[in-house]
């Protein structure tokens, strides 16, 4: 079983945690993973909002390269809730919109590049429950999360507007993983409720209370840690806490982790190689568990 890996750029840079778990944890089920050659950015943010046919030109380049590299229907796996959301919404608009497509082939052949639609890009959530398989990845839990109640939090974009892999208004696959590895999930109704995404930098006084509520509501309903699947809504639900404390007058703690680093945990894989160290609110399994995780 192999896979091509797209990292994009929050990956590579203040979410590396993401990318050390999500590359560890694969390795620790057998799984081997190649990093994409000559990458670029997927065209997400900025370029959605000042030129689209711009997007879908990056995002377009990026389905070509891997073509090139596998050359057999390639599975190009994107962990970024952001880059998976552009590169699948690409490939809808090359086939949807004859216009679109011809631009983007265009300016693939200026670059001497072709893509000829035989990508198929996937979530890491969907090739472990759909490819992997609970099964398998249960047979190779080594620390079971025994008493770890876990708040699975999917976001906005990985089942919107595309439902390839779950549900869009119930997703989950991350609760069918978490309870998998030996951890008790937590029913909460906020699991793909707008983190406040970009509003953080631009109109933080919309942006913070909207992490907020998402936090708080965990925190009520008994959940020791918050998995996401996407590095912006981790950055914003775990950096703000302190902030979101003085604004709202009440402590706010709790950690928030991918839920590769979880699973890289289940699967024994040391802390260091997760990036657990990088985490600001710290995350200790609870005591009833038996046991330390490991160490590096």
């Amino acid at each position: 079983m192999k896979y091509l890996y797209y990292p994009g750029c929050s990956l590579k840079g203040t979410n590396r945690a993401y990318e050390e778990s999500v590359l560890a944890s694969f390795h620790a089920l057998g799984v081997e993973v190649d990093e994409l050659e000559d990458w670029n950015c997927c065209g997400a943010t900025a370029y959605m909002a000042v030129d689209e046919m711009k997007s879908f030109a990056l995002a377009a380049r990026n389905l070509a390269l891997a073509e090139r590299q596998v050359h057999d229907h390639p599975t190009l796996m994107a962990p970024c809730s952001g880059c998976y959301l552009v590169l699948s919404k690409t490939q809808h608009y090359l086939e949807e919109y004859s216009e679109v497509s011809r631009t983007i082939d265009s300016a693939l052949q200026a670059a001497q590049l072709r893509y000829a639609r035989t990508v198929h890009v996937r979530h890491p959530l969907d090739l472990l429950i759909n490819e992997i398989g609970l099964p398998r990845i249960a047979e190779r839990v080594r620390q079971p999360l025994t008493g770890l109640k876990v708040a699975c939090y999917y976001g906005c974009q990985i089942v919107r507007p595309y439902a390839a892999f779950d549900d869009q208004v119930n997703p989950t696959t991350m609760d069918r993983l978490m309870r998998a590895l030996g951890a008790e999930t937590v029913e909460w109704p906020l699991k793909t409720r707008c983190c406040g995404g970009s509003l953080m930098g631009t109109l933080p006084e919309v942006g913070l209370p909207l992490s907020y509520i998402l936090v708080k509501e965990a925190m009520k309903r008994g959940a020791d840690v918050v998995a996401t699947a996407c590095p912006l809504c981790q950055f914003n639900l775990e950096c703000y806490q302190d902030k979101m404390s003085k604004q709202f007058n009440e402590r706010i703690e709790i950690p928030i982790l991918y839920f590769t680093q979880l699973l890289g945990l289940a699967l024994g894989v040391p802390e260091r190689r997760l990036g657990l160290h990088r985490l600001l609110v710290p995350f200790h399994l609870p005591a009833a568990r038996g046991g330390a995780h490991a160490h590096a």
